[in-house]
């Protein structure tokens, strides 16, 4: 496979339509005629449709996969303003579906009858139940539907369209939520594109107003935030499921992703919400190579978005994006409430924090005025863009920064990374040291902070001031972009009133002390019985990938005994 289930194909317009492609027939597999009975068991009934119909449409809810038992299925493309792309036609043997039918989100393509077309329709649940009782069936099924979604991503020909400036932030800042979130889109920049212009001059936005974003309804919206966005486009669900759950688990980093992986494996009901997107702070590392199994490295975002399809695929529920406001740890009713942006409430046996940290912003007047707009806390390839040919400043001296700095030297002319102490040997890996000293246009400035910066509202940051705190001298540069992975302020806020303890800095306490007496907390385990903490959101933890992963998989053996310890109902 890909190193990432959303992004890695060279050529997907051919993966997708090209029998040629070395990855055709995984990504177009034909099931034979024992295959077909064996999933037919999964199905929850036997669909007519006349030649014309539509089985499914862009933007609107998928009820699952199809398999095609006789005629044929003309699959195409198609973005916000309704150009359409053909991407392959399907015959008997094959199936219709892509990741998006784990949990029931709307569909990314047309399907359409050519002649009389008869199918088995296989919901959701039953997908994912064929998954895990088919192995080597489900193996193959799986790395379909992650293909596909991999070659709708890459073709850059549907989803909704981004109308905007390349290089601006509000520009970069919706392509970096779709894209960390896997979303198909595509960007039309009126400067180059004459439809993208043509509709700047309709619709006649501010500056403010931009980019436009225009949906795959036709729907057009103006600089929209992430929650706006992810209804506009249907791209997660934003109601639960269930009345309760086993566990709710509050982060979609790797510590609360391989919670809900092990979890939901082991037969409970998990839900995971998340404010931003899947991934956390690690699905903006370019390339981590000393986590365990991977000796040539992989990218953040390829290994969160394996984990991603990993807990659908056992049944766990994601809303995102869905932000915690406050949790009720009374259990008045025997549950945890969790209450969510949106006057949402939802309600668990039990709850994992794993909220992780935010990057902590230095102490910059108008540091907020440059969000998006030149300053940035992620470095992906949209920003890598942005950069390209230029000099910039990292701010950090931990991994992240470390990982950020080698990827932006691929594309800046020079990346000026400052931190405050003497060196990098105390808060990074080795081998990012030396990647660091070996490239030459990473320029390491200690003892050195950042003390203003200049721009105005049109054009974002243009220029830089630091000092260097050994010799007071102070130095101003033209610099269009500066990228923050400082330290680490514990996301929670949500958590005040609770009763949850939480140190000095904010991050919670596991394993000390309890509100029940005669509860002896287990490691990962609050004050409060059945809200446990992982990964970087806990006081004491190792801030690295591996041991948050580690965490999230360690604390599913804590649930199951709490759960088992309440009283039945």
């Amino acid at each position: 496979m890909s190193d990432t289930p959303m992004a890695g194909l060279s050529d997907p317009a051919a993966a997708a339509g090209s029998p040629l492609h070395p990855r055709h027939q995984q990504t177009f597999p034909l099931l034979t005629a024992h295959e077909i009975e064996r999933v037919r068991r999964f199905a929850s009934r036997v669909i007519t449709y006349a030649d014309g119909d539509w089985l499914f449409q862009a933007g609107q809810l998928a009820p699952g996969m199809f398999v095609i038992l006789s005629g044929s299925v003309r699959i195409t493309q198609r973005d916000g303003l309704g150009r359409v792309t053909p991407v392959v036609t399907q015959g008997p043997g094959q199936f219709l579906a892509e990741v998006g039918q784990l949990s029931e989100r709307t569909a990314l393509v047309d399907g359409q009858a050519k002649g009389a077309v008869e199918v088995l329709l296989i919901p959701p649940e039953g997908l994912r139940a064929l998954l895990i009782a088919e192995a080597e069936l489900g193996e193959r099924i799986l790395r379909a539907l992650i293909l596909r979604r991999v070659a709708l991503i890459q073709s850059g020909l549907g989803g909704p369209v981004i109308i905007g400036p390349a290089g601006a932030g509000g520009t970069a800042r919706i392509q970096a939520f779709l894209n960390r979130n896997g979303q198909p889109h595509h960007l039309l920049d009126p400067e180059t594109d004459p439809e993208a212009a043509a509709l700047i001059a309709r619709y006649t936005p501010t500056p403010q107003d931009l980019p436009l974003v225009v949906c795959m309804d036709g729907n057009v919206l103006r600089n929209p935030d992430e929650t706006e966005l992810a209804q506009s486009v249907g791209m997660f669900r934003h109601g639960a499921q269930r009345s309760l759950y086993d566990v709710l688990v509050i982060g979609c980093g790797p510590a609360g992703l391989a919670t809900a992986v092990n979890a939901a494996s082991e037969g409970l009901t998990v839900l995971v919400v998340d404010c931003r997107f899947y991934g956390g702070q690690a699905g903006a590392s370019a390339r981590i190579e000393n986590y365990f199994g991977f000796p040539t490295g992989i990218s953040g975002q390829a290994l969160v978005a394996r984990a991603f399809v990993q807990a659908q695929k056992f049944g766990t529920e994601m809303m995102i994006p869905a932000e915690a406001l406050a949790l009720d740890c009374s259990r008045a009713d025997g549950a945890f409430k969790l209450a969510l942006g949106g006057d949402k409430v939802v309600r668990g046996k039990a709850v994992v924090v794993a909220s992780g940290a935010r990057y902590r912003r230095p102490a910059i007047e108008n540091l907020a005025d440059f969000e998006g707009r030149g300053v940035w806390y992620w470095a992906s390839a949209v920003e890598a863009r942005l950069c390209s040919g230029e000099e910039i400043v990292l701010v950090g001296g931990g991994n992240s920064a470390g990982q950020a700095a080698v990827f932006l030297s691929g594309h800046a002319k020079t990346v000026r990374m400052m931190v405050r102490g003497d060196g990098l040997a105390a808060s990074m890996s080795r081998y990012l040291i030396d990647r660091i000293g070996a490239a030459p246009n990473i320029k390491l400035m200690t003892q050195t902070d950042v003390l203003a910066l200049q721009g105005n509202a049109e054009d974002g940051l243009r220029q830089v001031t630091w000092r260097d705190r050994r010799s007071g001298e102070q130095t101003t540069r033209p610099i269009r972009n500066m990228f923050i992975f400082a330290g680490g302020d514990p996301s929670t806020d949500w958590l005040q009133g609770c009763g949850v303890a939480v140190d000095q800095a904010g991050f919670v306490v596991t394993g000390e002390g309890s509100t029940e007496p005669g509860h002896k907390p287990h490691a990962l385990e609050s004050i409060v019985p059945g809200v446990f903490a992982v990964g970087d959101v806990r006081s004491g933890s190792v801030k690295r990938v591996g041991a948050a992963i580690g965490e999230g998989a360690q604390v599913t053996s804590a649930l199951h005994k709490y759960l088992a310890d309440l009283p039945q109902t």
